[in-house]
């Protein structure tokens, strides 16, 4: 009898919502297919890699008609079912291609083909030769002696991975010490075992311990908990106590934190505690070295895994608990191509995994507060500050009428000379990098604007360049007016830039360090610069939000806040939210260890009714308020919105293609579901297009998803769709 045709059904990634069936190479096995799978499959006129979802016996295309897939890639397995289950759900609820979500889940060495290898854990460790080798002997020798003092200070060992915390090219260095026999390879690693503490948990006050025992104690079931604690109020111990007993059963944990910048300070604090190796994964890393840390949570070598965004896909052999640091942050949600939530997928695959999930914040999101007053999340409280550091006393100062020098206050430069006059630091706050927001001529009125975006170019004085923000574009600074020929430019408003040299000016003998993303651009610098803070050679911290997360510097005694009235007024329902988050996470930074802390918030508006609120009555009082507001008018989590975005280089396309859109889903007459729009984007025109939104709101959440499901297909039948670009982002965090 002739064996019976098999028909291997293939996610591949592309812009089409539908699998594609394939004739099984002759080669193959059948008995050794198995879902999660890559194949190699042609695709047009090119070759692709997709992911093996199921295997049939019959196919709805003819046998003659279909392609023959050129090779199953992998023996086993490369994407287990609990994530083939997540990457289903994942498609599904924010409508995009199963394809492409199975390619975002995957490190781009494994999109392009590569085997799932890593190499062993190599870890350079001080020898017992080089253990009585001072490093402050090695004068003529100054890049050996700061290696070895970092080697002295991690007698463990140290990874590649995480030699690239630290600036610097150390291969050359590393091979002279080894050639001495100061240093020494072990590829051996200490993967699989029960880890033995390093470092003594810290004594936890009754709030941390009734977290870490009802966290626990959900170990082996799904319970969503809101970890609610105030900043420094010792939340990352409770982490860390979690994930001990976790490693004790032989679990592993999954740890997310919105920002690259926070991952080297989180990973120096676990490996304090525990001794042995971390997954760690983030853009920053090579796809080398993702892959490596992929390969090791996958096998179980990593009982610990960090990550960004993406790494709430990393594979897990013995998940056991997913933590989730400043869950409110809006960085979790991806901004473009795969519009998804990691926070809300990381629940999701907490659920399906049965195990618990932990987000913690001292400002929790509107949504994961409505969770809890709906019963989904159970909340654990930390109202108070560990040890004995005590809440900073915040205060609004009232630059009305106020002779200001480079946007600083007289009292706030007062302020900030008293508190180091005490030796202690000063942490200022300004959410706007470079030098000034605007330059203009001040003869003829001409601004210096992005050419593709509806934006000012940003002047960065120290570059002497204008930038767009937005968009990237850049150029050289203009000796003079492009209209008039004047040579009277002038820099309107204040960037960190600018503060820093103003406060060069009024404190030149204090050292000052400005963190933002202009200055960490260069791998390690961020480090650096933090450890000359915590070292105290740096008396004056100036910065964006890149200050306010998750950050212990115990001098800092005064926080400046320079512009509060940005968040005050905008047309962004999530906008007041954001600045109380903000205000909070920024003044958390104040008096963390024994020195009290203070906190000045300069402010044309002083009496505005949020911001007293929020500082008289608290976060939370402040945000019952702001979800009775959203009751009241209907907004999420009230209900639920989508955003179909459109853009094109003409202007009239995408409200052409929206209106159209508009009436598709008119037709289907699907009740309970409101649409609004389409209408420009705040911002039209960016990077040369021109951008439209159509707003889709329904009460119930099932009711968006049922048009959803129902519309989208016919939407790429529209005749102008092929004229613009479209996406569509469930559950959007950005209007913009």
């Amino acid at each position: 009898m002739p064996i019976p045709a098999l028909f291997l059904r293939v996610a591949v990634p592309s812009p089409l919502h539908r699998l594609f069936d394939y004739l099984a190479p002759a080669e193959c096995n059948p008995a050794a297919l198995a879902p999660g799978m890559r194949v190699r499959v042609p695709f047009g006129k090119t070759k692709t890699i997709g992911i093996l979802v199921e295997v049939v016996a019959h196919s709805a295309v003819e046998s003659g008609r279909l392609k023959t897939a050129l090779e199953v890639l992998d023996e086993q397995p490369l994407l287990s079912a609990d994530l083939l289950q997540l990457a289903q759900w994942a498609s599904g609820y924010y409508h995009y291609p199963l394809g492409e979500v199975f390619a975002s889940m995957l490190p781009a060495l494994l999109r392009s083909g590569k085997a799932p290898e890593t190499k062993s854990l190599r870890r350079w460790r001080i020898t017992p030769q080089g253990a009585t080798i001072a490093p402050d002997s090695l004068t003529r020798a100054p890049r050996q002696a700061a290696l070895m003092r970092l080697l002295h200070a991690h007698p463990e060992g140290l990874s590649s991975a995480q030699f690239l915390e630290h600036p610097g090219d150390w291969q050359e260095t590393l091979r002279a010490l080894i050639k001495k026999g100061w240093v020494e390879i072990d590829e051996t690693g200490d993967a699989g075992h029960i880890p033995q503490s390093r470092e003594q948990p810290l004594m936890l006050n009754p709030p941390q311990q009734e977290a870490v025992t009802a966290a626990c104690d959900a170990l082996g079931n799904f319970q969503a908990f809101l970890l609610d604690g105030v900043t420094g109020s010792g939340k990352t111990e409770v982490y860390l106590q979690i994930i001990e007993q976790t490693l004790a059963r032989g679990l592993q944990a999954l740890v997310l934190v919105p920002e690259i910048g926070l991952t080297p300070q989180l990973i120096e604090r676990f490996q304090r505690r525990f001794n042995l190796p971390l997954a760690v994964l983030h853009s920053g890393m090579s796809d080398r070295e993702r892959l490596s840390a992929w390969v090791i949570a996958r096998g179980g070598q990593a009982s610990i895994i960090i990550g960004t965004r993406s790494a709430v896909f990393t594979p897990l052999k013995n998940p056991g608990v997913i933590i989730i640091d400043e869950e409110h942050d809006t960085s979790f949600k991806q901004q473009d191509g795969f519009r998804y939530s990691a926070r809300d997928v990381a629940v999701m695959r907490a659920h399906q995994a049965n195990i618990p999930v932990i987000l913690g914040s001292a400002t929790p999101s509107l949504e994961s507060l409505h969770n809890v007053n709906s019963g989904r999340y159970h909340s654990l409280k930390l109202p108070e500050r560990a040890g004995s550091a005590l809440h900073p006393s915040i205060e609004t100062l009232d630059v009305r009428h106020q002779p200001m020098d480079d946007n600083l206050s007289q009292p706030l430069l007062t302020l900030i000379a008293r508190h180091l006059a005490q030796d202690n630091q000063v942490l200022l706050f300004l959410n706007r990098r470079g030098y000034a927001p605007t330059l203009l001529c001040h003869d003829c009125g001409w601004v210096a604007e992005c050419r593709r975006c509806d934006a000012h170019l940003t002047l960065h004085q120290g570059s002497r360049l204008l930038q767009c923000h937005h968009c990237g574009t850049q150029r050289p600074l203009d000796k003079h007016c492009p209209a008039c020929k004047s040579t009277d430019l002038r820099a309107l408003g204040y960037g960190t830039e600018r503060i820093e040299h103003a406060l060069k000016n009024k404190f030149p003998e204090t050292l000052i360090t400005r963190i933002d993303r202009d200055s960490t651009r260069r791998k390690g610098t961020l480090k650096t610069l933090l450890e000359g803070v915590h070292s105290g050679a740096s008396q004056i911290l100036l910065g964006t939000q890149m200050l306010a997360k998750g950050h212990h510097f115990p001098d800092v005694t005064l926080v400046g806040i320079l512009d509060t009235d940005q968040g005050l007024f905008s047309a962004d329902f999530r906008a007041s939210e954001r600045m109380a988050q903000l205000i909070l996470q920024v003044a958390g930074r104040a008096g963390r260890a024994e020195k009290t802390g203070q906190v000045v918030l300069q402010t044309h508006h002083p009496d505005h009714p949020l911001l007293q609120l929020l500082l008289t009555q608290g976060y939370h009082r402040f945000a019952e308020a702001a979800l009775e507001e959203r009751r009241d008018v209907g907004l999420p989590p009230y209900s639920t919105l989508a955003l179909l975005r459109a853009e094109a280089s003409h202007r009239d396309y995408p409200q052409q293609f929206l209106n159209q859109a508009r009436e598709a889903a008119q037709v289907l007459n699907m009740a309970g579901v409101e649409l609004l729009g389409p209408v420009p984007a705040p911002m039209e025109k960016r990077a040369g297009h021109y951008r439209a939104h159509l707003l889709i709101q329904a009460t119930r959440r099932s009711d968006l998803h049922q048009l959803l499901d129902a519309w989208l297909p016919g939407l790429k039948k529209i005749p102008g769709q092929r004229k613009v670009r479209w996406a569509l982002d469930v559950d959007p965090t950005e209007m913009v």
